[in-house]
Formats: C-alpha cells, structure tokens, sequence
C-alpha cells in the first residue's frame, strides 16, 4: 500500500517531505549520479525483464504514425525501439547527463530537454506519447497529466508503462526484494544505494492501476485501459484525447 501522504505544501522525496522545488532538484541530482551505469542497474534489477516490458510497449504502438515523444527518456532505449517508417521520435528528459549517454548511443534519435509538468511541445502537436518509468518522478501528477493531453492532437495516444501493484500472492516478496536487495545492489554497482532507496519509495508511493486510470480520466483522456506485465509489477496504461 502506498506511504502515508506528505504534509500539505509539501511532497515526498523518499521517506521524505520536502518543498516540489527540493523534490525536483533532489531528481536531478539522482539521476545524474546513476546515468553512467542506469541500463545495468535496470537488467540487475529486474532480471533484464524491463526490456520485455518496453518491446511491449513498442508492439502496442505499432499502427501509429507522425511525431512521436518519448518522455522521460533516460538513455533512449524506448525510443530506439520507436523508430520506423513515417514516425519522427524525440526523446524528451529533463536530465542531461542521462541525455548525454543517451545520444553517444542512439544518435539517430533527436533529443530535447523538458520535464512533464512544462513540456516543450505546441498544443495539438503530437501523435504519440509514451513515457516509461518516469511518471512517478513527476513532481505534479496531475499537472503532468494535463499536459501531456495538451501536446496531443486529437485522436492522438498516450502509453504509460511504470510499476504498480502486483497481485496479492507475489506482493510480499516482492516488498521484501525491493527493500533489502535493490538499494544494496544500487551501493554495489552504482555506488549511490540512496538513489535507489528513492527508487523504491517512489514505487511505493505512485498511483496503482485503478487510482492511476481515474486520473488520466480525470484529465481528459478518453478510452482509458490498463494491462498488467509480470502479474502488475508493471502495467501499461493507455488513453486518448478525445476527438
């Protein structure tokens, strides 16, 4: 079950309350810290599955055309997968030492900087939005929520795979993995275990599929559905603005 919320005027970091602006500053400097080595920490972590989950993502995407953005991109990885016929993929992050190992490696891919909340995008101009694993890094949902449907023409599709609520039968264990292995393994291989407890936290804390789908219908999107990968570890969310 998500953390008890955050005073008001305040929002979590962690175990953490602290002001947006500190949560954003204290995102920046985390994902700075893990950049050179975010891909193997991801494979570590979750057995290489991350990479099942996002070629998923890529196959439900398969039929769309036009401008496509990648948002919180990371190293490119989902939008090397986005590539193809009739599309122009940006990928968007707010990060820029995670954009800068990002392009060394997909240098076909046009990169911009921009976070959720303020994105860089004119109104109606976008076909396709995805965004892996960096929703909950958002320091405003709904605002993130609102524009995203702002930069999509209508008609146009917005994917969100992140983790979320596994079934009831597997949750304790995987509490138990996210607690004790995944921050000692982030001080092993990454050398920044606190980065990685904030990792696990912001699990925790984000939205499950029902409570993440009433808000995305809450923004405006349309045709709202969820599909569960790994029995809910993670789940794809898919909406639309309307027409």
């Amino acid at each position: 079950m998500p953390d008890q919320e955050p005073p008001a005027g305040t929002t979590s970091f962690g175990r953490f309350a602290v002001t947006p602006s500190e949560r954003r500053q204290r995102i920046r400097r985390v994902f700075a810290a893990v950049a050179p080595r975010y891909d193997l920490m991801n494979d570590l972590m979750s057995f290489a599955i991350h990479r099942w989950w996002k070629r998923r993502l890529a196959r439900r995407c398969a039929d769309c055309s036009g401008l496509v953005v990648d948002l919180a991109s990371g190293t490119g990885d989902v939008a090397a997968l986005l590539r193809g016929p009739g599309r122009r993929v940006v990928a968007c992050d707010p990060s820029l030492p995670m954009m800068e190992v990002g392009r060394r490696r997909h240098a076909d891919v046009a990169w911009c900087a921009g976070e959720a909340e303020r994105l860089p995008f004119a109104d109606g101009s976008v076909d396709l939005l995805v965004i892996s694993f960096g929703l909950r890094n958002a320091t405003d949902l709904d605002r993130a929520l609102d524009e995203i449907r702002r930069t999509l023409r209508p008609g146009g599709r917005f994917v969100c795979l992140e983790f979320s609520r596994p079934a009831a039968w597997l949750a304790p264990f995987y509490d138990l993995y996210s607690r004790l292995a995944i921050p000692r393994l982030g001080a092993a291989v990454a050398g920044e275990p606190e980065a990685y407890d904030y990792l696990v936290e912001s699990i925790r804390r984000f939205p499950d599929q029902a409570t993440l789908g009433r808000r995305m219908a809450a923004a405006g999107f349309a045709s709202v559905r969820w599909e569960n990968l790994s029995f809910g570890i993670a789940c794809l969310h898919f909406g639309e603005r309307a027409a």
